[in-house]
């Protein structure tokens, strides 16, 4: 519910604050006197777009701030939904400043308009004679047979088993969509595997063949130059290492008469170990080095394959070679399996359609059921509201197609007169009709459901006598569970009440002001006088005004 409504700086209006309280409040004020400019500051907090001609002094910022209560709202999944911090006492705020430009907050984490919006409809309903719309739409009326048949759960669902069944189709189209391609490219996929398979890879493996191929392809100069190192080593005459021992025992001698002898032994004896185990293993090398044509030809072979392959595959390495065998063998085995998965997925389909056709079924029972007594409370408010011969006639019909609500498909017809033809309700009723039919919905609806702040603007504009009284009894039955405004020229409606505002103009400093007041009982008996009789009051006016308050 609407707490406080603080507005500065807008249109007519300077300065403003108050405070409401639940159940039914109404506001009333001459033409002109800038219910309409209320109004408009209020939709600015719903999300309504904002220009700088809103602002009374176009040299200050306009702010209008609005405070909620929404305890009792269920809005915790849109906060978190809109990353918003959730209050129970939340405080929206809509800024336009001199530049043009527009903020908004809400518990003052900045939001768009979009999010404004959408927590915005959960919290206030405007409602004018003119703003009907939303009645002749099929959700609007799909949402008051559901509220009426408790089907809020098992809507819910209905949604989350639908989400789960267009998830499903849309899979089983990727692999239907998948299947012809891949069946076109199984032949190409299956024949790039053999290759790679064939090749037999190894990662590694092409840094070893091209060293042994290096070695095969010169072995003739590698045995040359072995056979060098060989003499180089272990000549009698000018081999290292018949050197390398005759320096090792000369230094031997010299060794024990002193420690910087001994280390120069010590660092010979050393190189003489090194360039022995060096000598072994070229005398190894050259026994092992044999001539083999056959295992080239064999390395070559690889080797051209390998290279082959990665200029096809466009890669640098045998690992990205066996990265590609991997995802052609997942192609290929996935293409080659397809049919039993989309069997597979298909009986998933047919098993949530069997789910969604008996929760469909529920839906349009408990729809079905709940029907007439809507229908009987409809025409029952209506013919008290002067509507004496309204009827509707409320059908859903079970169709083949999932819907997003059910399977149902709605026919909400009305007539006016007895013995008239029934037809959609924008083309059946009028603009007044309409406005009577929302508020016995929104009646009806507020035995059944929590609804947002309503604020009926005029609509009881054209009606009087017995029928003012009585939507004035309406709208005060339904602010029992709800908070109700009521905009209103009609003292009949005025009196009924729980608090009473007024909205009014005054010249301060040679400045027109919009101002909105609280009234106490004796002003409110003053306020509903001149609305019996004008300002000029008669004994008999305030009289009546007395007795309409009491």
């Amino acid at each position: 519910m609407l707490t406080s409504l603080s507005i500065k700086n807008y249109a007519l209006i300077d300065k403003l604050h108050v405070e409401f309280n639940d159940g039914f409040s109404i506001i009333t004020g001459e033409t002109g006197a800038g219910k309409s400019i209320l109004l408009g500051g209020l939709s600015l907090i719903l999300g309504k777009r904002a220009d700088l001609s809103s602002l009374k002094n176009t040299e200050e910022k306009c702010v209008i701030e609005a405070v909620f209560n929404i305890s009792n709202y269920k809005l915790q999944s849109l906060f978190k939904a809109e990353n918003l911090d959730y209050e129970a006492q939340t405080i929206i705020r809509r800024e336009i400043l001199p530049s043009g430009k527009s903020r908004a907050f809400v518990n003052d984490s900045p939001v768009n308009l979009n999010s404004l919006q959408l927590l915005g409809e959960r919290l206030i309903d405007i409602h004018s004679q003119h703003e009907t719309l939303q009645l002749t739409s099929n959700e609007f009326q799909f949402q008051v047979i559901d509220a009426l048949a408790n089907n809020e759960d098992i809507l819910q669902a209905y949604k989350l088993e639908l989400k789960v069944y267009k998830k499903l189709k849309k899979e089983l189209k990727e692999l239907l969509d998948f299947q012809a391609d891949a069946i076109k490219e199984h032949d190409y996929n299956s024949f790039l595997l053999s290759e790679l398979v064939e090749a037999n890879l190894v990662d590694g493996e092409l840094e070893l063949l091209e060293d042994e191929y290096e070695t095969l392809n010169n072995i003739e100069g590698i045995k040359e130059k072995l056979s060098e190192a060989y003499q180089l080593l272990n000549e009698e005459q000018i081999g290292l290492l018949p050197a390398l021992t005759s320096l090792k025992n000369t230094l031997q001698k010299l060794s024990s008469y002193s420690l910087k002898y001994n280390d120069l032994f010590n660092r010979v004896n050393s190189s003489l170990i090194d360039m022995d185990d060096v000598f072994k293993e070229v005398d190894i090398l050259q026994e092992n080095l044999e001539a083999d044509p056959n295992r080239l030809a064999v390395v070559d072979s690889k080797l051209r394959v390998l290279h082959n392959l990665m200029q096809k595959h466009v890669v640098d390495s045998v690992l990205d070679l066996i990265t590609i065998k991997t995802q052609l063998e997942e192609k290929v085995s996935f293409t080659e399996n397809l049919d039993a998965s989309i069997q597979k997925k298909q009986l998933e389909i047919e098993n949530k359609e069997a789910e969604l056709n008996t929760i469909s079924k529920e839906i349009h029972t408990k729809r079905t059921d709940i029907i007439p007594q809507l229908k009987e409370q409809l025409e029952t408010l209506l013919a008290s509201l002067g509507m004496p011969n309204a009827q509707f006639k409320i059908e859903v019909l079970y169709e083949e197609a999932f819907l997003a609500n059910g399977k149902d498909d709605l026919s909400f017809l009305f007539s006016a007169n007895k013995g008239g033809n029934f037809n959609d309700l924008k083309k059946a009723a009028s603009g007044g009709e309409l406005s009577r039919i929302m508020l016995a919905i929104k009646s009806v609806l507020s035995k059944y459901i929590q609804l947002p702040t309503i604020m009926f603007d005029e609509i009881d504009t054209g009606v009087s006598g017995e029928i003012s009284n009585k939507m004035g009894d309406i709208m005060l039955q339904m602010s029992k569970t709800m908070q109700v405004f009521s905009i209103t020229h009609l003292p009949q409606i005025a009196a009924k009440g729980h608090a009473h505002f007024k909205v009014f103009k005054e010249d301060v400093n040679e400045v027109t002001q919009t101002n909105l007041v609280k009234l106490n009982h004796d002003e409110r008996i003053v306020e509903i006088a001149q609305m019996l009789g004008g300002l000029e009051m008669s004994s008999s006016a305030i009289a009546h005004a007395k007795e309409l308050l009491n």
